[in-house]
């Protein structure tokens, strides 16, 4: 039986010879084509071809079951001409993603594996995630992870997990790890963009103290500049009240003349410590006892202990990636990021 139920290949082949082939498909419908072009669109059909017949008739069938007829036609009409429509992706793209692996397509392969993956629900995200193992479709298994992960409780009510928790509880333990890992992975990030919040804090807390002490800001400044008429808030730093504040209180502590402890002046110790610790121009630096640190530090003749060397280190690395963010759009670090996460995922899992 021919092949006038299906999408005819005609079209792409109205200036080619006749077909010397055909393609079998389920429900016995057959698709004529071209032996050389799909011999060189798919190097296991170029195997198939180049196999010698154990029988003389001249008539040459290539059987292709247990996909639709549509989907075969399809497929073919891609050897044919490399384009697939968006139609077909959404009605056979599961379909379309099995032969392009079966038969070696990556194009369509990878094309196939995108457009399932903008189309996963609970119902197929286990079926799906199942496909891309067996077709070997890294990007397509991991969306399908972290989709899974994201709507884990709609998930686990399907048909399809009841399945798999049945036949395939590796599987099952595979999805639980990877759900485990992206909680971690998440807690470790909103503890880094911590951290890194707060050094890029003390980044600006050492840039507002400069600018206090050399060219003085609102109630606080250096003696040989005269504050302002009428002060208004500082327009540069969000830190620079609150380093104000704490500049006005160090100097008037009683606290810390008279020996006692103050939180407060410890903090202002450990910034103008800081300070001193970054400033490359310490002779010429306006910022109190940044020179007396740095001459206090020789004459012990060793260095700062190591946990203050990596705050120091912390502090410059979240001053130089402030300075890089101004330069790149939100977007594309996100991207960068995303990126870099979906790596590691896929190397750990795909292994």
């Amino acid at each position: 039986m021919e092949h006038s139920n299906c999408n005819s290949t005609s079209s792409s082949a109205s200036e080619l010879p006749e077909p010397d082939i055909h393609i079998l498909t389920s429900g016995g419908f057959r698709i004529p084509a071209h032996s050389s072009i799909l011999a060189m669109a798919s190097p296991v059909l170029e195997n198939i071809i180049e196999q010698p017949r154990k029988h003389r008739s001249s008539e040459r069938v290539i059987p292709i079951l247990g996909v639709p007829c549509d989907a075969v036609s399809a497929f073919v009409d891609y050897l044919y001409s490399s384009r697939c429509k968006e139609e077909e992706i959404a009605k056979y793209g599961i379909h379309l993603l099995v032969l392009s692996h079966v038969y070696s397509v990556p194009q369509l392969k990878q094309r196939c594996s995108k457009g399932v993956s903008q189309r996963l629900t609970a119902e197929n995200a286990v079926d799906v995630l199942q496909l891309a193992r067996l077709c070997d479709a890294p990007d397509l298994y991991i969306k399908c992870m972290k989709y899974i992960a994201a709507h884990f409780k709609s998930v686990e009510q399907t048909e399809a997990w009841n399945f798999m928790q049945d036949h395939d509880p590796w599987l099952e333990l595979e999805i639980l790890q990877f759900i485990d890992e992206d909680e971690k992975r998440k807690r470790r990030m909103r503890r880094h963009m911590k951290e890194q919040n707060l050094y890029l804090q003390l980044s600006e807390a050492m840039v507002c103290l400069q600018h206090i002490c050399t060219e003085g800001c609102t109630i606080v400044g250096p003696y040989d500049v005269k504050p302002a008429k009428k002060p208004s808030p500082c327009n540069k730093y969000a830190t620079c009240h609150g380093v104000q504040l704490l500049i006005k209180h160090f100097a008037l502590c009683k606290t810390r003349v008279n020996g006692g402890g103050c939180s407060r002046c410890n903090r202002m110790w450990q910034l103008l410590r800081l300070h001193s610790s970054i400033c490359d121009q310490p002779d010429s630096c306006r910022v109190p006892l940044c020179r007396q640190f740095k001459v206090k530090v020789q004459q012990q003749k060793m260095g700062d202990d190591a946990k203050w060397k990596l705050l120091v280190k912390k502090v410059l690395s979240a001053k130089a990636i402030a300075s890089l963010a101004l330069a790149t759009p939100k977007r594309k670090r996100e991207d960068e990021l995303r990126e870099t996460m979906d790596t590691h995922h896929q190397e750990r899992f795909m292994e």
